[in-house]
């Protein structure tokens, strides 16, 4: 749990990773703030949740107009758990992505989530930035590595200008898993719990890794301190909350 001073009741939240520059727009979001009632209460940003669709667009207009900016401006995909990559330069709500480039200012580009990683990337001498949506498939599929290497071929990025930001998700505590899928990791992302032999996955150390493998400085990687299970009261979490609640969004942009 973290000791630091951090108000949760906002309806959003900026990395402390990317404070520093001013040039960006970068948030994730909380569930507070919105207007949706349980048990998406109450800042659920997911389209495809049942919740009413009127709700989902008020709390996104809540939500932009908070950080500074406007859905109109927002690049988005229906993300399938997989690893397809979009380059964008339009705003728009794409369909088969789960992560998401873009190189234009005034564009903000993000992911949905409740318990899967968001992860945000900033190239800052090609002024690039990235989404990425990764659960475990998307972990062991490699988004990340490839994300990076596609930055890597359209744009020249390189590992000691990159900042990586590793989003709130579920703990590794709370993540078990079966055999078939703790199969699928590395061994060092999986543990076995001594005491009541549980199998659980770390998916933000697993991510982690991809960033520190490539090359970018550990201290242009900021993971947060969060969990949704955990920290439930402030966050969305599809598996503590029986696959029934909300979604957050995690979004970056260069402003235009």
């Amino acid at each position: 749990m973290p000791t630091h001073s951090v108000d949760l009741k906002a309806p959003y939240r900026i990395p402390a990773l990317f404070s520093r520059f001013s040039n960006l727009i970068v948030a994730e979001s909380t569930r507070h703030g919105g207007v949706s009632p349980a048990p998406f209460a109450s800042l659920n940003l997911g389209i495809n949740t049942t919740d009413d669709a009127a709700n989902v667009d008020e709390n996104r207009r809540r939500f932009f107009e908070a950080i500074g900016a406007s859905a109109s401006q927002f690049a988005s995909s229906h993300q399938v758990h997989g690893t397809d990559i979009l380059y964008t330069t339009e705003p728009g709500r794409f369909e088969g992505y789960d992560a998401l480039i873009t190189d234009k200012p005034g564009l903000l580009i993000g992911v949905t989530v409740a318990d899967c990683v968001p992860i945000l990337i900033y190239d800052s001498k090609n002024q690039v930035v990235a989404a990425v949506h990764a659960g475990w498939r998307g972990t062991v599929g490699g988004i990340v590595a490839k994300t990076l290497a596609r930055m890597q071929e359209q744009f020249g990025t390189r590992a000691k200008y990159c900042y990586a930001y590793i989003g709130t998700c579920i703990d590794e505590a709370s993540f078990e898993v079966g055999s078939e899928v703790a199969e699928q990791f590395a061994p060092d992302f999986i543990r076995v719990d001594p005491y009541t032999q549980k199998t659980c996955a770390n998916l933000k150390s697993a991510n982690t890794r991809i960033f520190i493998d490539f090359g970018v400085p550990s201290a242009q990687i900021g993971i947060s301190a969060f969990s949704t299970v955990l920290n439930n009261d402030d966050y969305f979490s599809y598996r503590a909350e029986g696959g029934k609640t909300g979604r957050m969004l995690a979004v970056v942009g260069i402003k235009g």
